[in-house]
């Protein structure tokens, strides 16, 4: 399983930020912009990769502070 932050719609309202594979989320915020600048710095920090998902929890973009292979494969 990859290291990654998810920012997730939370359930009871507003955003969580999410681990791969945690039951329980790392942080709520109110507003989704909140949410993904707080996962952006846990990302860089772990060199993982930021995963955020739309308010229907579908995914909307990916961003990687890790360990890229460069050029990439394939």
């Amino acid at each position: 399983m990859t290291k990654a932050q998810n920012v997730v719609p939370a359930h009871q309202g507003g955003w969580n930020i999410k681990r791969n594979g945690a039951q329980r989320a790392t942080k709520h915020f109110d507003t989704k912009v909140e949410a993904v600048n707080a996962a952006r710095k846990i990302a860089r920090n772990q060199g993982a990769e930021l995963v955020i998902h739309d308010r229907h929890g579908r995914l909307q973009q990916k961003d990687s502070h890790g360990n890229d292979p460069f050029p990439p494969k394939g």
